[in-house]
């Protein structure tokens, strides 16, 4: 099993102790309430940076004491990353220490044009899974790439807006998280520089989040979500080329 090749390697980071969970919450989302900020980083494959081939997207989650806190993995077939690219549809699973499954995301098979407003993407975020606790939707903008985190109930209760360019050339990329009216700035997610030689040769990608420690668990969990789209749709490459770092 992937989780379990990936957690088992010695060296790595120890596990984040399970807190208390608080009245609610939905279960192993309560490593959510003692965090205001995240790191996600891809696990590089080396069957992928040699050849081209692209494999399934791994991911470690750590919070800012360097403990673990998830693993994702993505689960989808050979066809559909190697023939769809970065428009793929993909399910997420993320899990906890014990191989539970406590956050699943799903993206459908969209094209991605600036002129169809069919084809905005958008991710559904499950917790457990099979409860749907919100959504991750694009939002059409001529120019900046723009996102609406919504509840389950699809009212939107924050906006993500990032650059013109995504260009990760030597520096960070920053979207900022945004309150639903778009008046005051309460997190961003980055996109960190990882080096020429992985930049250049393998589309392991670095995040990181930042959002208000006492913002909903739910909404934390959508905000994750965003990050594995937000990668997918600017920074994902198939056969050593980076396939979209614009807008569209």
């Amino acid at each position: 099993m992937a989780y379990q090749q990936f957690a088992n390697q010695p060296g790595q980071a120890m596990w984040m102790p399970p807190p208390q969970a608080p009245p609610g919450c939905p279960p192993g989302l309560e490593y959510m309430t003692l965090v205001d900020q995240l790191l996600v980083k891809q696990q590089v494959e080396l069957l992928e940076a040699f050849t081209g081939f692209e494999t399934n997207n791994k991911y470690k989650i750590v919070n800012s004491q360097g403990q673990k806190v998830y693993f994702a993995a993505e689960d989808n077939d050979c066809c559909s990353r190697q023939c769809c690219g970065n428009i793929r549809s993909f399910e997420m699973k993320i899990m906890d220490n014990s191989q539970n499954e406590v956050i699943h995301l799903s993206r459908p098979l969209r094209c991605m044009h600036c002129m169809w407003f069919c084809c905005l993407q958008e991710l559904e975020v499950q917790s457990p899974p099979g409860t749907t606790v919100g959504w991750v939707k694009q939002m059409w903008h001529p120019f900046v790439p723009k996102f609406a985190v919504q509840n389950a109930a699809g009212e939107t209760v924050l906006v993500i807006e990032g650059p013109c360019l995504n260009c990760s050339f030597c520096g960070d990329v920053e979207f900022d998280v945004m309150t639903a009216d778009e008046t005051s700035k309460v997190g961003k997610i980055s996109k960190q520089w990882s080096g020429l030689a992985k930049e250049m040769f393998t589309d392991a990608d670095n995040f990181g989040i930042q959002f208000p420690m006492d913002l909903d668990v739910t909404v934390k969990a959508c905000l994750l979500g965003a990050v594995f789209l937000i990668d997918f749709m600017f920074f994902e490459q198939v056969g050593n080329q980076e396939q979209q770092n614009t807008v569209w």
